[in-house]
């Protein structure tokens, strides 16, 4: 750049340059900044924006029914019955306030002005910014007798605020368009989503009727939501294929401060933990400190007790909160009229005196019940003694197999091949099943980035077993070694060795199942992998198809091996060649042999690198776990000591299998 230039430069950067953004042309500019991203997810984020406003007039005691529907145009409508969005002036804008809520952004009822109690929509920006990032959107308002009617299109008003009809009820219908030069990766809504979300909703707003009707051609269907059990039936439905050690979940609610605080457990034969929170029905994933105060009083209610009633003996320790939390199924759900959550997500409470508030009313009403309930009570502090004795074998196992340093080789599992890279974020684990394929996986790997655990056989089921067995199992210790996480409460997914981790199993009935135990085992002990999109399945190649001249092909599947055999005669077709229909596809293809490949183990090192392992050329299939609920739920059933729900899944399911594909 030349003196010259950069002095013009330097004089041409005025007052002029300076862009100012009116109204709601920053959400358009910036739209991550307030739903996340314009990816699917922000796409459904949309929805609940609107959808919280109308559960806050529910909260407020004014609406009784919400209603969703996904139209044909993939447009999304909300109506609510509650007192509908005022459509006076309001002062500051000198338009009407409906007006005001869907084109100013922070302009809202839930900044102290009286409207609203408790609140989930805080930032006053969801319905402007849903309006902002729509092509279209119109609002109707049902109050004072009369229908009002508003459209806008990307954030700007078409039209003033009009009646269009008399009514005699009141509440608010709400339909936009989602813009797709805003979510340019898709604007089709995923009923069992949105589905999920509104089916949560009713769970934690006791007596809320709440449905959502798919209206879209071919996918027509509806579904209703009414819980007068509140998050008590939502334990009872998270539980419903577990075993539980007493019927009815425990239910405690109390206010204190204008908080009030909701808790429902439940406890199963099982060992894993399943604690969820919410405040202000929004879905706390990380916790905070409504989850804090229920650890703190339920481990203190249950000692206690235990120490009271003789179940403790004096000479022994306390029970941890891992022991008490064990089988554990609980939801929280704090409504708080100022809750401070950490960033636009929401996924965190931060209000401090949330702790002592939640300790105090949960720990009373735990206490008093545990008091009238005698049986279900020792029945709780024996499955924690258990577990805190199967907690302190799992500590004398874990000495055996704890490595001073995630990176020290020589506390490696012996039969680990490890990779020459300390890198985590380009390095690769393959477990591989046999010994036999393992070799060929250790001869025909990249041995910068890729490392190889060959396991034996299948591994022990961790559905049905305590931590304690989980650590005797030699190839599961060698799993947590080869890893460098820990485990139990010492897991750490930020010490993981390795960035991938490749299951790579036969292409069979053995090899599924194998695969299966492998998930399970992942789901239940190392969940933030799974979760973090850590985990892959290998997909090698079913058949191997040979010319004349070394010419070979693969194919993952029966549809590709056909489809090659297809394209092969009609290359050989169009070259000339002498076809004879008679011969059998293989011949009129030129090959000279197709094989099935029944195992990894038949593949020399060059073919398993070449199909299998090779970056360029492989497939693998991520592990994603999009719903942990229901993922849970699955486990438990497939997984669990319950042999009729694996019977019942195994009748409803058999007359959709495609027996073609069975490997048998």
């Amino acid at each position: 750049m030349t003196e010259e230039i950069k002095n013009q430069q330097a004089q041409d950067y005025d007052a002029s340059q300076i862009q100012v953004l009116e109204g709601l042309e920053a959400v358009r500019m910036r739209p991550g900044m307030y739903i996340g991203s314009t990816s699917k997810e922000g796409l459904h984020h949309l929805v609940w924006e609107i959808v919280d406003n109308s559960i806050d007039e529910a909260l407020a005691g004014f609406a009784s029914h919400i209603q969703v529907f996904i139209e044909p145009d993939d447009s999304i409508t909300v109506v609510d019955d509650g007192r509908g969005i005022p459509v006076d002036i309001q002062e500051k804008t000198g338009r009407p306030a409906v007006e005001t809520v869907f084109t100013v952004l922070h302009a809202g009822g839930k900044f102290g002005g009286g409207g609203y109690k408790v609140s989930g929509g805080l930032h006053g920006v969801g319905s402007s910014v849903v309006n902002a990032l729509s092509t279209q959107l119109d609002v109707h308002v049902h109050k004072n007798g009369k229908i009002h009617y508003q459209e806008y299109r990307r954030g700007h008003v078409v039209a003033d605020l009009e009646v269009v009809g008399d009514t005699d009820k009141t509440g608010t219908t709400v339909h936009f368009t989602p813009d797709p030069e805003i979510f340019t990766e898709t604007t089709t809504f995923d009923f069992d989503k949105l589905n999920k979300r509104i089916q949560e909703l009713a769970f934690l707003n006791r007596g809320l009727r709440i449905s959502i009707t798919d209206k879209r051609e071919g996918l027509e269907q509806t579904r209703h939501y009414h819980y007068e059990g509140g998050i008590a039936s939502y334990v009872e439905y998270i539980n419903e294929n577990k075993d539980v050690i007493f019927d009815t979940p425990i239910y405690t609610d109390g206010e204190m401060d204008d908080i009030t605080v909701e808790v429902a457990m439940q406890y199963t034969t099982g060992y894993h933990e399943n604690v969820m929170s919410f405040a202000n029905n929004i879905h706390t994933h990380e916790g905070g400190t409504h989850e804090q105060g229920f650890r703190t009083a339920l481990t203190r209610v249950i000692n206690d007790y235990a120490r009271k009633n003789k179940l403790l003996k004096d000479n022994e320790d306390n029970l941890t909160g891992e022991d008490v939390r064990e089988g554990l199924t609980a939801v929280i759900s704090v409504k708080h009229p100022n809750p401070q959550f950490e960033g636009q997500t929401k996924t965190k409470l931060g209000n401090s005196e949330v702790v002592k508030i939640t300790n105090r009313l949960f720990s009373d009403a735990f206490s008093d019940f545990l008091m009238e309930n005698p049986q279900i009570a020792k029945r709780i502090v024996e499955k924690g003694i258990l577990a805190a004795k199967a907690r302190v074998a799992a500590k004398r196992a874990r000495e055996v197999t704890r490595k001073k340093s995630g990176l020290e080789i020589s506390n490696l599992p012996g039969k680990l091949a490890d990779c020459s890279s300390n890198n985590p974020a380009e390095t690769e684990l393959f477990i591989v099943e046999g010994d036999s394929a393992g070799g060929s996986a250790k001869s025909g790997r990249n041995r910068e980035f890729q490392a190889i655990l060959p396991i034996r056989g299948k591994i022990l089921n961790v559905e049905k077993a305590s931590m304690d067995k989980i650590l005797a199992n030699e190839e599961i210790r060698s799993l947590f070694t080869a890893m460098g996480t820990g485990f139990g409460a010492e897991f750490d997914v930020t010490k993981a060795r390795y960035q991938k981790l490749v299951l790579m199993t036969d292409a069979d009935v053995d090899g599924s199942h194998i695969a299966t135990l492998l998930m399970t085992f992942f789901f239940r002990h190392m969940k933030e992998v799974v979760e973090g999109g850590h985990i892959y399945l290998a997909k090698p190649p079913l058949y191997l198809l040979k010319a004349t001249g070394n010419k070979k092909w693969y194919a993952y599947s029966d549809e590709e091996k056909d489809n090659m055999i297809s394209e092969l005669i009609e290359k050989r077709q169009s070259n000339g060649a002498k076809i004879n229909p008679n011969d059998s596809p293989m011949k009129q293809a030129g090959l000279n042999d197709i094989q099935r490949y029944k195992g990894l183990g038949e593949m020399d090192a060059d073919q398993l690198w070449e199909t299998t392992m090779k970056p360029e050329n492989r497939v693998l299939i991520q592990v994603k776990v999009e719903d942990a609920e229901r993922a849970d739920a699955i486990f438990s059933k497939l997984m669990g000591d319950e042999v009729s729900l694996r019977k019942s899944f195994i009748q409803t399911r058999a007359k959709d299998a495609n027996f073609d594909e069975l490997d048998v």
